[in-house]
């Protein structure tokens, strides 16, 4: 199944709640938001700085992917980038396609 690193960033009463519920309580409600699309949490951290959360999941497509990251965008309390995670094994296979590609200028 394929893995994304998904950073989010809790706004406003977002905030509010995580103080109220703590850490623990949000991660077994990332728990039951995968489970219910197919998907698993690898793992989660908070963290300083521009980012509150780091975690690895894996989700079936990036057809749910994209839904999950909208249904928590589009709470206004979190905000979430999803990004695709690679596998070394599908870089080695990136590396040997050849794409007809010009550079801009050339």
């Amino acid at each position: 199944m394929p893995k994304y690193l998904v950073m989010a960033t809790y706004v406003g009463e977002g905030v509010e709640g995580l103080m109220e519920e703590g850490g623990s309580a949000r991660r077994e409600a990332v728990v039951k938001l995968l489970d219910s699309v197919g998907g698993k949490l690898e793992s989660i951290y908070y963290a300083f700085g521009d980012i509150d959360v780091y975690a690895v999941v894996e989700l079936p497509d990036n057809v749910t992917a994209a839904a999950v990251a909208l249904t928590i965008n589009a709470s206004g309390e979190v905000s979430v980038t999803t990004t695709p995670l690679l596998t070394p094994e599908e870089i080695d296979q990136a590396v040997k396609k050849s794409p007809d590609y010009r550079a801009p200028g050339d």
